[in-house]
């Protein structure tokens, strides 16, 4: 039974080592003589990351200028200090020495540790594009008829120095043919970064309410905004995708209604936009807001919100929630300052920012 058991014993770490070793691993030797195998997977501002057989979560750090030998069994873009950029694998030299092996040489290169500026960097095309376009869409017969329909679109591009941001919103519904609910909403806004904080925005709101007495309300406004936090900031596996940014101006608002009288006024414009991806983007939570206080009456300021959670069900197919809050504290005769609304909706995601 003994010898049953250690036979068994030996055949299960057989089969876990091959499991282990199945693959060629990467070797990365420090100064002080310790060895650590695994997977090398960058090396940026001066600090090595390896993911390791054994590690959980995170992959382990180490200072590059802590390394002495290097050991590649898969290819790599190595950035040198000079400006060249060569894909290779390595071998191990002499301490402090890297040695390549790339095609179509058949010589190995060997240059200095402190010649490598990165080792496979992320690197992001010059303009990110990011954005959802979602539909909702309920109806019943019988013994009633009620349709409804929803559209939410949103869409942002990000390049160094500028950023446009396009929001849209279309809801509807009936009751027997009757209408019961038909808002519209659109906003266009760019970004001019003055440095990778600062930045200033000129922004363009339009919006529809055929149960608020509204035909059109209008909203341009300019003014500085500053980038909190941007993507990567923060480093907790939980926070490291989460940004946030705000912004105040003045604007010109304009509100045509359909039977009171139209009212135009100088306001300001105040804006915070909250965004928190978490599990590699699977679940987005955020929250974004714009104020426009009137200058020239201190009682009269209009409010809207967006606050919601996203989820990603696979591929680029998301679904979500969404709450919709907007307050008039100086509505027209006989309507209510505040309405909510909450929209369940499935959609299409984009996204050509390049992650691990």
């Amino acid at each position: 039974m003994k010898l049953v058991c250690c036979v068994v014993l030996v055949a299960a770490l057989a089969l876990t080592s091959s499991a282990l070793f199945a693959e060629p691993v990467d070797l990365v030797t420090l100064k002080d003589g310790s060895m650590i195998h695994g997977e090398v997977i960058e090396m940026t501002e001066g600090e090595l990351k390896i993911k390791t057989a054994f590690g959980v979560g995170e992959a382990v750090s180490v200072k590059w200028d802590a390394v002495s030998k290097l050991r590649l069994a898969h290819p790599l873009p190595f950035h040198f200090k000079e400006g060249t950029v060569i894909v290779a694998t390595a071998e191990e030299g002499e301490p402090g020495m890297l040695v390549l092996k790339t095609e179509p040489l058949v010589e190995p290169i060997r240059v200095p540790f402190e010649a490598v500026k990165s080792v496979n960097p992320l690197i992001q095309p010059p303009v990110v594009y990011q954005g959802a376009l979602s539909f909702g869409l309920s109806q019943t017969n019988g013994n009633s008829h009620l349709r409804n329909a929803s559209v939410l679109g949103e869409f942002s591009g990000r390049s160094e120095s500028l950023r446009l941001t396009l929001l849209g919103r279309y809801i509807y519904g009936d009751d027997r043919g009757k209408l019961i609910v038909r808002n519209s909403r659109g906003t266009i806004k760019l970004d001019f970064f003055v440095t990778k904080r600062f930045y200033w925005f000129a922004a363009a709101y339009f919006e529809q309410d055929s149960f608020q007495d509204l035909s059109l309300r209008t909203a341009l406004s300019s003014g500085p905004g500053f980038q909190f936090i941007e993507k990567g900031d923060l480093k907790g596996e939980y926070v490291k995708d989460m940004s946030l940014y705000a912004e105040s101006g003045l604007a010109y608002f304009n509100e045509d209604f359909k039977i009171a009288g139209d009212k135009t006024s100088l306001r300001g414009r105040i804006s915070i936009k909250w965004n928190w991806p978490i599990l590699d983007e699977k679940v987005t939570i955020y929250h974004y807001d714009e104020i426009f206080p009137s200058l020239q009456n201190t009682n009269d300021f209009y409010l809207t919100t967006d606050q919601g959670i996203r989820f990603k069900i696979f591929g680029k197919l998301v679904s979500g929630i969404q709450v919709t809050y907007r307050y008039n504290n100086r509505p027209p005769p006989g309507v209510n300052p505040s309405d909510t609304l909450l929209v369940l909706t499935l959609g299409y995601s984009l996204d050509t920012s390049r992650k691990r």
